[in-house]
């Protein structure tokens, strides 16, 4: 009987000890933070927007070629871009929305800090500053 129950204590022991070393706490998955450095806490035209523009859509949407190559769609300066703010084609073409036709066409989708920048810059007003 006595060597019965230490082998019993010794198999709910291993159990336990089995049970346990299966439990996984893994702290980036808990908690997870952002850390890729996309800062979209002050996020302004001049500052942040009109750069991601120039360089990733006036190749085709500038005023001297918006006519021949962008559809029709300008959005060098403030007052254009700002414009298809306001009705939501840029939003629609960056995120790639099914309504809207991708942008920048025939190249990769601006990242997603690029995006969630001017998605940012829009909700708060796209105000020219």
């Amino acid at each position: 009987m006595k060597k019965m129950k230490k082998i019993l204590i010794l198999l709910l022991s291993l159990f336990a000890f089995s049970i346990q070393s299966c439990y996984y706490d893994n702290e980036e998955e808990l908690y997870p933070q952002i850390t890729d450095g996309c800062d979209t806490t002050n996020v302004t035209y001049s500052n942040n927007v009109q750069k991601i523009i120039s360089s990733r859509c006036l190749g085709c949407h500038s005023d001297a070629s918006y006519k021949d190559y962008g559809g029709g769609v300008a959005l060098e300066g403030y007052n254009n871009l700002k414009s298809s703010a306001d009705n939501g084609g840029l939003i629609g073409t960056i995120t790639h929305n099914q309504d809207y036709s991708a942008m920048p066409k025939g190249a990769n989708k601006l990242d997603d800090c690029k995006i969630e920048q001017i998605k940012t810059w829009v909700a708060q007003g796209a105000k020219n500053n």
